[in-house]
């Protein structure tokens, strides 16, 4: 087993010992926001040495598709940890996302965004609200793995693991334990894609029953985010998957007052990297406005993870009493209750005249009195039986009468396969389809064994060979199907592993 640092609890840590980290400035506003940054950590006796490494917009420029340089890389593995300011990728063009490039490469497996309000210094219509979204960071649509198939038709895969499962779900359980927080809700969409939600939503319950002491619940996630926005401060602990977790974090960081001020970390097994969770806003770049919490707060976490956790509260005390006394950069800016509006270099610098203080009315940061680790064990892959149980063959064919494709399939006999259905975007159109569906040039075909004879709510599939399979392609081919995709169908431990067509 392997124990990771609660975020804001690293308790021992020898403050004379000084922590190397990488840093990447950023674009847009990304080096005025670190600029503050650096500025007031350094004000406050951070103990950290700082390693430059070039990531980000000019590096996709130059030609390199991926947005980081082999020396960036050498920099994250020598340093471990990693403080990010936002950067921007070239829209378009086969560029890859460098922030999910960087999260998957280095396992970092959980995505941490803590939001509270700061009532009334920041404007925010609930002003108890107090939560912690914690994204699966790896995998679902996030992936990135896209294909266009027919003239009509793109796919994007979306990928959920059980191992990815058991470590975010267990991670938000167990920082709920270790910060006495008392509920941990799942979103998912399992209602509809019963496979892969419905896999993220079978282990939070099979994980949830070793916590009895947290509550533990489920939303799906439209519902649920509608429920976040109207009443946020019934939630305590989210957790969800990649894109469900995107979408709410940022919900929840802009109805907690703005994006602009929340910070998030990005935790692995060996390495962690922390950044605000905002853009880099090109548009208001070089202004000297830009507002620095959100990247600070993303130190503040950072400087609690390597072990500097009173650094931290001196800083993060001195923030929130920067915005007790009513010195706002713009985006916050209130006439009833800011005294003053300042530029990104003023905030920074009447953070730093604060330092030692602490806030009046909101609460006083108490990161150094955290309470242990995370622990997450190594995963034991559950071993099951397998069988092929027919194919899914994916037809790129320009018809619209899926009676023309329907009948011609029916005549394809190899091997004892058979034509089971047909489906268009999901939807079965053969046999017995509606007339109003809609069909493209992309046809979903299921061949089984013994078709006619399983017609039944959850049919007993007979097992097939794999050579049946590449019959039935060669065949297909020889009489004119344009075969663009196959999936195999298979059952484990006799359960179908495949999910029915819309109306089948």
């Amino acid at each position: 087993m392997e124990s990771i640092p609660v975020l804001e609890s690293e308790k021992n840590s020898v403050l004379t010992k000084t922590t190397k980290i990488a840093v990447a400035h950023g674009d847009g506003i990304g080096p005025e926001i670190m600029k503050a940054t650096l500025n007031i950590m350094k004000a406050a006796g951070a103990k950290i040495e700082t390693e430059s490494m070039e990531i980000g917009e000019q590096v996709y420029l130059s030609g390199n598709s991926s947005g980081i340089t082999e020396a960036a890389w050498d920099a994250i593995s020598r340093n471990k940890v990693i403080l990010k300011a936002p950067i921007t990728t070239p829209q378009g063009k086969g560029y890859k996302s460098l922030n999910v490039t960087l999260r998957k490469s280095l396992g970092l497996f959980a995505n941490v965004r803590p939001v509270n309000a700061l009532h009334p210094f920041v404007k925010t219509n609930f002003p108890t609200m107090d939560i912690v979204v914690i994204r699966e960071n790896e995998e679902d649509l996030y992936a990135g793995i896209e294909h266009r198939q027919t003239e009509d038709v793109v796919q994007c895969l979306k990928l959920i693991t059980r191992p990815g499962c058991e470590k975010i779900v267990r991670y938000a359980f167990e920082y709920a334990r270790a910060y006495n927080r008392k509920k941990v809700t799942c979103m998912v969409k399992d209602n509809i894609m019963k496979l892969t939600d419905g896999l993220f939503h079978t282990v939070f319950k099979e994980i949830a029953l070793e916590y009895p002491e947290i509550e533990s619940n489920s939303q799906i996630i439209d519902i649920g985010s509608a429920k976040i926005a109207a009443s946020p401060e019934d939630f305590d602990v989210i957790v969800t998957s990649n894109l469900y977790g995107d979408i709410i974090s940022d919900i929840v960081a802009e109805i907690g007052g703005s994006v602009g001020m929340a910070g998030s970390a990005n935790i692995g097994r060996n390495i962690a990297m922390f950044e605000a969770i905002h853009g880099s806003a090109p548009d208001i770049s070089g202004q000297r406005i830009a507002n620095p919490s959100g990247l600070l707060n993303a130190a503040v976490m950072m400087l609690a993870h390597i072990g500097q956790a009173e650094v931290a509260d001196n800083i993060k005390n001195a923030w929130l009493a920067t915005l007790e006394d009513g010195i706002h950069t713009a985006d916050v800016y209130q006439k009833s209750i800011s005294t003053k509006k300042v530029g990104t270099e003023e905030f920074a610098e009447a953070i730093i005249e604060r330092l030692g203080t602490t806030p009046k009315k909101l609460p006083i940061s108490s990161l150094s009195k955290g309470s242990g680790t995370i622990t997450i064990p190594e995963y034991k892959r559950q071993e099951s039986t397998k069988e092929l149980v027919g194919v899914d063959v994916f037809i790129d064919w320009k018809g619209n009468d899926p009676q023309v494709i329907g009948n011609g399939l029916e005549q394809i006999k190899s091997h004892n396969l058979k034509l089971k259905m047909i489906t268009n975007r999901g939807v079965k159109v053969f046999p017995s389809g509606l007339k109003e569906t809609y069909c493209t040039d992309h046809w979903r075909c299921r061949f089984v064994a013994n078709a006619a004879n399983i017609k039944t709510k959850e049919p007993k599939y007979e097992n097939v060979e794999y050579e049946q399979v590449i019959a039935l392609l060669s065949k297909l081919h020889q009489n004119s199907f344009n075969v663009i995709k196959t999936e195999n169908l298979y059952e484990f431990n006799g359960k179908r592993g495949f999910s029915l067509g819309q109306g089948e």
